[in-house]
C-alpha cells in the first residue's frame, strides 16, 4: 500500500484545527490528533486575545497573552518533538519563535497602519509556514516510510 499525503494548508497561515488533526488521524490516531488539535486551537485564540489587548491599548493583558502565547508554542514543540523521532522539539520551537515573532510585527504593523511592512512582512510568514508544512510532511513520510514507496 502506498500513500501520498499533501499539508492541505501551510500550518500557521490558514491552516485549520481540523486540516491538522485529520492528516494527523491518520498516522497517529485520534488521541494524538485530538491533542494537537486543542494545542493548535489555543494557539489561534491566545493569538486572537493579544490582538484583542493591543487594539485595547491594554499592555498588561496583551503581556501576558503573548507570554501565554510562547508557553504554547513550546507545548506545541515538545509535543511535536515527542511524537515523532524525526522532528526536533528544539528546531519546533525556533520556527514557532520565529513565527510568533514576525507574526507579532505584522499585527503591529496592520494596528499602526504600515501596511506595505505588514504586506512584505506576510511574505516572509509564508514562507516560513512553508518550511514549517514540509518540514512536517518530511518528519511524517521517514517515520511512516512504509507508505510511501
Amino acid at each position: 500500500m502506498t500513500c501520498r499525503i499533501r499539508m492541505p494548508r501551510p500550518p500557521g497561515f490558514s491552516a485549520t484545527r481540523s486540516d491538522f488533526k485529520s492528516i494527523l488521524k491518520l498516522f497517529y490516531g485520534d488521541g494524538i490528533a485530538g491533542d494537537f488539535a486543542e494545542l493548535f486551537a489555543s494557539h489561534l485564540a491566545l493569538a486572537a486575545e493579544l490582538v484583542r489587548a493591543a487594539k485595547a491599548g491594554n499592555h498588561a493583558a496583551a503581556a501576558d497573552a503573548e507570554a501565554r502565547w510562547y508557553q504554547n508554542a513550546d507545548q506545541i514543540a515538545a509535543f511535536l518533538g515527542s511524537i515523532n523521532p524525526y522532528w526536533s522539539a528544539i528546531e519546533w520551537q525556533k520556527m514557532l519563535y520565529d513565527h510568533l515573532a514576525m507574526t507579532k510585527t505584522e499585527a503591529v504593523d496592520l494596528l499602526t497602519q504600515k501596511y506595505e511592512d505588514s504586506i512584505a512582512l506576510l511574505e516572509h510568514i509564508e514562507r516560513e509556514a512553508l518550511v514549517m508544512a514540509d518540514r512536517m510532511t518530511q518528519g511524517i513520510a521517514k517515520q511512516f516510510s512504509q507508505y510511501f514507496k
